[in-house]
């Protein structure tokens, strides 16, 4: 009878606890590891990492929404925390600056081809210009 009591609750609880696993995992990949910094809690194996998936664990045992549980973390570590922080006047450069040295790359690159393309040719050396050379550096071989 004990066996069938202990097979019933586990039978019951299991797709409940499978729910919890997989929303503690998309919680996990919302976050971001401060450490590793390109890398969600769910991928990191930093030791920081490991303690805040054990925070998100905890508060979803303590029964907090997901969005309770991410105003917590950003409270305490700040919207970097988040894999994708909101755009917001703190977080306009992680958004925009990308997108203005993109944009600074491509002017620089148009001025440098304009000035290449507008500059004058090389002259060649006449025959004086040569005689002066090679009295100052010896005479040169020729391949």
């Amino acid at each position: 009878m004990k066996n069938f009591i202990f097979i019933a609750v586990l039978f019951f609880s299991l797709p409940g606890m499978a729910d919890e696993a997989q929303r503690i995992r998309q919680l996990e990949e919302k976050l971001r590891c401060l450490v590793c910094q390109n890398q969600t809690l769910a991928d990191s194996g930093a030791e920081l990492a490991g303690d805040l998936r054990k925070q998100v664990r905890e508060q979803v045992a303590a029964g907090k929404s997901d969005d309770e549980i991410i105003e917590f973390l950003v409270q305490r570590y700040g919207d970097f925390v988040r894999y994708e922080p909101p755009f917001k006047a703190t977080t306009a450069l992680l958004w925009i600056g990308p997108f203005v040295l993109l944009l600074a790359a491509g002017a620089t690159l148009i001025v440098v081809l304009r000035r290449r393309r507008n500059a004058p040719e090389e002259l060649a050396l006449t025959p004086d210009d040569k005689r002066v050379v090679e009295r100052v550096l010896g005479p040169q071989d020729r391949a």
